[in-house]
């Protein structure tokens, strides 16, 4: 609190508590005195604001104090968010390596791909020439005639399916008429027209009656054969493994000696037919077991 000052002799002057200092002596001695003493009130008040503004200022903290406070709190603050936005770019650092990777690859692959030729797109609706429909059909007839030989070669596939060298069998019977008409058209070069439709129906027609031949070959096997020629045919054929798959010279020499005479009773039974094919695989394969 401010003290309250002592009134001073010129305070006490202006008051009148002097004589000769009262009311009514303004224009004499009195009223300079007077002056003197306002002007004395007034710098005493200046003095005293002088001095409350400096106490203040020194009992108060410095607002250097401030000043630094602000720095250090905008320091650590600062840190602060350093360090939150290094744990965000540590978490997602393998999502952005992955995103990276990622768009590469898709760069290179659409790279790639605009420099990579168009494939070539076929016309459509663009009907096949004669020579192109004459080719697939000769294609196909080979094929044929391929597996057909394979069958007639081999006296064990024949053994298993003897229907399909069977020609009292209908579905044989129309095969082989069939692939005779095909083969008597077959040339080894495109013929022109208008021989070439007749081969592309013959070995159409042939390639049909072949799968039909097959299919029914696969149902009858040996269902056909009394009881005791089935398991004389299952006992050649048995022969015909051990020939093949034995390692001793004698047992296959054996082997396909026991197999050729059961054909031969076969065949004079008129149970199995064994092609002349599949007969001679059968002799050549004897011969081969024969020692030096």
């Amino acid at each position: 609190m401010t003290r309250r000052r002592s009134r001073r002799p010129a305070d006490r002057r202006a008051h009148g508590q002097f004589p000769g200092y009262g009311h009514g002596h303004g224009h004499g001695y009195g009223g300079v005195a007077v002056r003197d003493a306002y002007r004395m009130e007034r710098r005493d008040r200046r003095r005293e604001r002088r001095m409350r503004r400096r106490h203040g200022r020194r009992g108060g903290p410095p607002a250097l104090l401030f000043v630094l406070g602000a720095l250090v709190g905008l320091v650590f603050l600062g840190a602060i968010a350093v360090r939150v936005a290094i744990g965000i770019v540590e978490g997602l650092f393998p999502l952005i390596v992955i995103g990276l990777v990622g768009w590469m690859m898709f760069r290179l692959v659409r790279r790639a791909r605009r420099a990579a030729p168009a494939p070539d797109v076929p016309q459509q609706g663009r009907p096949a020439t004669g020579e192109q429909v004459w080719n697939r059909a000769k294609a196909e007839f080979d094929r044929v005639r391929a597996e057909y030989t394979a069958h007639e070669c081999d006296p064990m596939a024949v053994l298993r399916r003897p229907a399909l060298s069977d020609v009292s069998v209908a579905s044989t019977a129309r095969f082989v008429d069939a692939f005779a008409e095909a083969q008597a058209l077959d040339t080894e070069t495109y013929p022109g027209s208008p021989h070439d439709a007749g081969f592309v129906a013959a070995a159409e027609h042939a390639s049909r009656a072949w799968q039909a031949a097959q299919d029914a070959a696969d149902r009858i096997r040996l269902s056909g054969l009394p009881p005791a020629e089935r398991s004389s045919v299952e006992r050649v054929l048995k022969l015909l493994t051990t020939a093949r798959d034995s390692d001793s010279e004698p047992e296959r020499l054996a082997a396909y000696a026991r197999a050729r005479s059961e054909l031969d009773r076969l065949d004079r039974a008129g149970i199995v037919h064994l092609p002349r094919t599949a007969r001679a695989a059968i002799d050549e394969n004897s011969r081969r077991a024969l020692p030096g």
